[in-house]
């Protein structure tokens, strides 16, 4: 199971305070109750931009930057001071493949604790020249319309938030706006997971996946064939809007990527 999102420090901090590592991750011992200091987010921002190539949306190093941010505001910390138990254990970022088939699984450890596990599918690597600009590349709205078309359990999941960044993100690289098309596929997906967040709705008159996703073409006013980074940026948007960090098997980020991944790993064709 994945661990669970950091928490965000509300903008006051702790109020007489600083605030603490147990305030934004699930920690315990010494570390949760240590103050989370700026070179400490310095860390770790360092270290997920190692692994992962940029920091996350949202994700650990972020959070520890908006603690730390807070806590030298107020004095309780120092601009270059590391908190004593990182200073000790230091910060890891390790990446590593699930028992799952298919997944990938990136781990992050502050001072030895997991603060954070997220579950996307494996990268893709690019062959060069790659097929993506093929003209029978797959196309981000071709992937979209396979997770309705699909037998798995995602194509009849009701759209949920996660859902609909990820097809907010889809949406947005395929038509190269950055804002969502009226009446496009990313406005029907938030209208669905805002209609089915409703605590009146019955699980059976709940949106699902396919609902929103068949037709997909027909709704983007443009589209573009699905590359490695378009992928990437999708399971970012998914994983940052789940509890438990992790994409859909056979959901918006799985579809995508499976497409990145014919484009791109395979050669370009010669005519």
């Amino acid at each position: 199971m994945s661990q669970g999102q950091p928490r965000r420090p509300p903008p006051d901090g702790g109020g007489d305070r600083p605030v603490m590592y147990g305030d934004v991750f699930d920690v315990s011992g010494e570390l949760a109750g240590q103050p989370v200091a700026p070179r400490d987010a310095a860390k770790l921002q360092s270290a997920e931009e190692a692994v992962l190539g940029e920091a996350q949306k949202g994700g650990p190093a972020a959070v520890t930057q908006s603690a730390a941010a807070i806590n030298a505001r107020a004095g309780h910390v120092g601009r270059a001071q590391v908190t004593g138990a990182i200073a000790d254990e230091g910060v890891a970022v390790a990446v590593a493949e699930s028992e799952l088939p298919g997944r990938r699984v990136v781990t992050e450890s502050v001072a030895g604790q997991v603060v954070a596990r997220l579950v996307t599918p494996p990268r893709v690597v690019a062959t060069q020249p790659s097929g993506a600009l093929d003209k029978d590349a797959v196309t981000i709205g071709r992937a979209l319309e396979s997770v309705a078309a699909a037998t798995a359990a995602a194509a009849g999941k009701p759209v949920d938030q996660s859902d609909a960044a990820a097809i907010q993100a889809a949406e947005m690289l395929a038509t190269g706006r950055t804002v969502t098309v009226p009446g496009g596929v990313a406005a029907a997906a938030q209208a669905a997971a805002e209609h089915n967040a409703a605590p009146a709705a019955r699980d059976e008159d709940r949106i699902k996946l396919r609902d929103v996703l068949t037709g997909a073409r027909g709704k983007l006013p443009a589209d573009k064939a699905a590359t490695r980074e378009d992928a990437e940026r999708v399971a970012s948007a998914e994983v940052r809007n789940r509890p438990d960090m992790a994409t859909t098997p056979g959901g918006v980020a799985d579809a995508v990527t499976a497409a990145a991944r014919l484009n791109q790993e395979r050669p370009a064709r010669s005519f």
